[in-house]
């Protein structure tokens, strides 16, 4: 992976306002998605991109689910580890899922898959280790604009607005991987009380992406405010939830 972009997920810029969930609304959308799909207790869920394992440590707790979860960031994999030993992370990438074939009856999928660099293998890999009728909850970030996604490419910044879909095309992406659409619901209002919280906290957006940028390391380049800012705008951001299962006459 090239290291000309500074990892966003990976500072505690952005856990000081969400904590250790790293996205909009927390469990909220977690608890409203597991609410929705048939996960019995001792199900066995994957959570891609897990992060710290916030969210694993949850489906475990509240759910009684056999939770995994899968990240490819050493340093938030550490963290929940030094958090909470018991919990089940491995390090890996959404690209090459570590499971046999019909092993999963739940995929989860939280600001993650808009991260990853091959998304259509994610989708295939995720299509893989589900059984058949197994759940795919997303919670994620689009962009309600099209014609603003070369902007968000641009960005010299690894998180998820820089390859945000619109609507259609990540469902048509699932749709030709073999997924059937159960569910989509708009949470836009989520990510605009991110932003409020962010402002509340860095004073206003611009100062909070000034500070990702002397955060920059690695040989990272720096963040520029103003870009960032336009690209958002002109893509107009939103997001969302979506739960589809596996075709059952795929195997």
């Amino acid at each position: 992976m090239k290291n000309d972009t500074f990892k966003l997920y990976e500072s505690d810029l952005l856990s000081q306002t969400t904590g250790d969930t790293l996205r909009p609304g927390g469990f909220a959308l977690t608890d409203l998605g597991i609410g929705k799909c048939d996960l019995l207790p001792g199900a066995r869920v994957l959570d891609v991109g897990c992060g710290s394992g916030a969210t694993v440590e949850r489906l475990v707790s509240q759910y009684q689910l056999q939770a995994i979860g899968l990240d490819s960031s050493e340093v938030l994999l550490e963290s929940g580890k030094k958090r909470n030993p018991d919990l089940n992370l491995i390090r890996g990438l959404g690209e090459d899922l570590p499971f046999p074939v019909n092993h999963m009856d739940g995929v989860l999928a939280e600001c993650a898959l808009s991260v990853m660099e091959d998304l259509d293998q994610v989708l295939n890999e995720i299509f893989r280790v589900l059984k058949p009728r197994g759940w795919l909850l997303v919670n994620d970030v689009y962009a309600r604009n099209p014609e603003g996604l070369q902007g968000l490419r641009e960005l010299k910044i690894d998180s998820c607005i820089r390859r945000a879909l619109p609507k259609e095309q990540f469902v048509n992406k699932l749709v030709e991987q073999g997924f059937k659409i159960v569910d989509w619901t708009d949470h836009t209002n989520l990510l605009t009380q991110l932003t409020v919280d962010l402002i509340m906290a860095h004073g206003s957006m611009t100062q909070f992406w000034l500070k990702t940028s002397s955060c920059s390391c690695s040989g990272a380049d720096s963040v520029e405010p103003s870009l960032v800012q336009v690209a958002l705008k002109q893509a107009k951001m939103g997001y969302f939830q979506l739960i589809a299962q596996k075709d059952d006459h795929c195997s």
